[in-house]
């Protein structure tokens, strides 16, 4: 009975089965295959609405392949530009640059320090242009930037 309803109704299977190979491949991540998988079941599928494709197995499963490998082909080299694009510079810009203060301890390259900012304990390393390699407790210092949780600084 299904059988018969989807050999009778095969435009919408196949825009059916577009989508369904769609919402799976943005589901898992999966990318390529089921996209132009997608992407040719459903241009198979409008085009035997429109009555441009006969309604018969063979037709469908041709047109699809025919249609994902022209998808694949055309969309290809997009996709990867925009896959590969740039990841943009970290912007360090914060309200806390310039912020100064009296370093409380020690710190070189290798052993950070802490602070206590605004009710939160800020990690203090040496920002990488400060051009010193070691600042001593009790120096005013100049936060260059911020992460999480964390004041880069040089002496100011």
């Amino acid at each position: 009975m299904i059988a018969e309803y989807i050999n009778a109704h095969q435009a919408e299977f196949w825009i059916i089965l577009g989508f369904i190979l769609l919402s799976i491949e943005v589901s898992t991540g999966i990318t390529g295959i089921l996209l132009f998988g997608s992407i040719g079941a459903i241009i198979t599928g409008l085009l035997m609405l429109a009555g441009v494709l006969n309604e018969t197995w063979t037709i469908g499963i041709g047109s699809s392949a025919i249609c994902a490998a022209v998808a694949a082909v055309l969309l290809w080299k997009p996709l990867q530009k925009m896959q590969n694009e740039d990841i943009p510079a970290k912007d360090n810009s914060s309200d806390l640059v310039g912020y100064e203060f009296i370093l409380q301890q020690d710190i070189n390259l290798l052993s950070p320090g802490k602070t206590r900012y605004s009710g939160i304990e800020w990690k203090v390393e040496i920002h990488k242009d400060a051009g010193v390699d070691e600042i001593t407790s009790g120096t005013r210092v100049a936060v260059c930037s911020v992460d999480a949780g964390k004041f880069r600084v040089k002496p100011g």
